[in-house]
């Protein structure tokens, strides 16, 4: 077993997902994209993600495939289950995928939507005396390596002159961050909502900054080379990605239906993931040169930083095969 498949199965254990199909031979395969009926699409989820939302907005009814949920706690064990094979499809913010291309992942981007960032934050607890970005130094930043998070919180040191070895980082997945921000093991949080929500609620969190201004507002679909390939599983994504599109309009447009099921999904208070579900609006997009662009910009970031081990090319890791799923003008 390669070194990343190795990750890939201790990612999903710690996720409380048992990736049992690493390594192994594919399965649900078409033989053409016209009968779906014999496709089994694997779908790689995050807290109150994809599942949620498309059962929330109808798009889970007469489906013509099998789709298969396998839930992560963020976005690089996801992809590297994606890489080894063990999940098709799933949905990520920006920077996992340039962790996972730079790692040598056999991915490509499918999808791409743009959304507010004032969800997106570093944390720091009430009382707090960190009241400037500056007052970060030397102190105990809890984040998820390879997140859209990590991107936010370099993004955000850079524009405020300070280097990422002038804080001291705590890598800790999304759960356990906030098990450490609770207790002060850490003296900031940077993070993604519902748990900005949540830490917002049930913890009197204040936000120091939010990710407006330091992040492109992108998140993603990732597929794996080897599902692309097979035409039914293509055919399974084509219509997969429609529905999620037509999904993260309804959400925009119905927040409290929305909040409802996402409350009941993630077991969090109702008015707290209402204002998760009315800050978080997203636009479906195409992935053009402009997107390229951008993503290339916070690669290079990275590389810069020397916290990534090599430089990528994104467009490399692109397919534009379903920029034409995207709503209509008038729907959005």
């Amino acid at each position: 077993m390669s070194p990343l498949s190795r990750r890939c199965l201790l990612a999903g254990l710690l996720a409380s997902f048992t990736v049992a199909a690493c390594g192994r031979a594919d399965t649900g395969h078409a033989g053409s994209g016209g009968d779906l009926s014999r496709v089994i699409l694997r779908v790689g989820d995050q807290k109150a993600g994809s599942q949620a939302l498309l059962s929330a907005a109808g798009e889970l009814d007469d489906v013509p495939y099998r789709i298969e949920w396998s839930p992560f706690q963020f976005g690089p064990p996801l992809l590297e289950a994606v890489n080894a094979q063990a999940v098709d499809i799933g949905g990520v913010g920006n920077t996992p995928p340039i962790f996972a291309a730079a790692a040598g992942a056999k991915i490509k981007v499918v999808a791409a939507h743009r959304q507010d960032m004032s969800g997106a934050a570093i944390l720091v607890p009430a009382g707090s005396p960190i009241r400037r970005v500056a007052d970060l130094k030397g102190k105990r930043v809890a984040v998820a390596k390879g997140s859209s998070a990590n991107y936010h919180l370099l993004a955000v040191l850079r524009k405020n002159g300070l280097a990422f070895s002038e804080i001291q980082v705590s890598y800790l997945a999304p759960p356990d961050a906030l098990a450490a921000f609770t207790a002060g093991r850490v003296d900031a949080w940077t993070i993604w909502d519902p748990y900005t929500a949540q830490a917002q609620a049930a913890y009197g969190a204040r936000v120091l900054v939010d990710g407006n201004g330091y992040s492109n507002g992108l998140a993603f679909q990732v597929a794996g080379e080897r599902a692309l390939a097979d035409p039914g599983k293509a055919a399974a994504i084509r219509d997969y990605l429609t529905r999620l599109a037509r999904a993260r309009v309804w959400a925009n447009q119905h927040p409290e239906q929305w909040a409802k099921v996402w409350a009941q999904q993630t077991g969090l208070p109702y008015e707290a993931v209402l204002t998760a579900a009315r800050r978080s609006t997203t636009v479906p997009i195409p992935i053009d040169d402009a997107v390229v662009a951008s993503e290339q910009e916070i690669a290079d970031a990275f590389a810069d930083a020397r916290l990534v081990p090599r430089r990528i090319r994104f467009a490399d890791f692109v397919d534009r095969r379903f920029n034409d799923v995207l709503p209509t003008p008038a729907a959005t």
